[in-house]
């Protein structure tokens, strides 16, 4: 029977987290606290069938309707006015955040050509994880002659881990690819 990656949290992660690093309180023991999807819009800002087409994606991979994020400034050397449409975000939390999680690393990140895991460099120092996505193709949400053009994603994984040793542990031990620890 495959259980999902909240209970495995619940039942294997967080105990063997607690004897690891000799946690005295379940509380203390590092979770997931919100996964964070962005897309900038580039040249595609002024484009509305591209605004739409990415928002459209973003929805399909996340199932969740992006936020469409503005410029606070004009900033003439990158032809931006105050106001304009620059990217796309999405904040998961709760059931949606662990089932975007758990198809993250069972079938998205499996589908990445010659994959050897996930850099240890891209870690924050307070016990977050970001990384970038080349191609949008590697969901299985979205289809390759619907796409017009490869556009990238990124993503930072928030958690309460204190350091990146702790954060390092706890995602390795959710499933996720990383690499060894230098």
């Amino acid at each position: 029977m495959k259980i999902n990656l909240k209970t495995r949290y619940k039942k294997i992660v967080a105990l063997e987290l607690m004897k690891e690093f000799s946690y005295k309180n379940v509380e203390e023991v590092p979770k997931l606290v919100k996964v964070v999807i962005n897309r900038g819009l580039s040249e595609n800002s002024k484009n509305a069938n591209e605004l739409n087409e990415s928002l459209n994606e973003i929805s399909m991979i996340t199932g969740q309707a992006p936020r469409v994020n503005r410029s606070k400034k004009s900033i003439a050397a990158f032809k931006v006015r105050a106001g304009m449409k620059v990217g796309l975000s999405v904040t998961l939390r709760g059931e949606k955040m662990y089932n975007f999680f758990e198809k993250l690393v069972h079938i998205v990140l499996p589908r990445i050509r010659d994959f050897r895991g996930l850099s240890t460099k891209a870690f924050d120092g307070q016990g977050n994880y970001s990384l970038g996505i080349v191609d949008q193709l590697i969901f299985p949400e979205i289809e390759y002659e619907n796409t017009k053009q490869l556009k990238g994603l990124s993503l930072s994984i928030k958690t309460t881990a204190k350091t990146d040793k702790e954060a390092y542990q706890f995602l390795k031990k959710m499933g996720l690819p990383l690499q060894k620890l230098q």
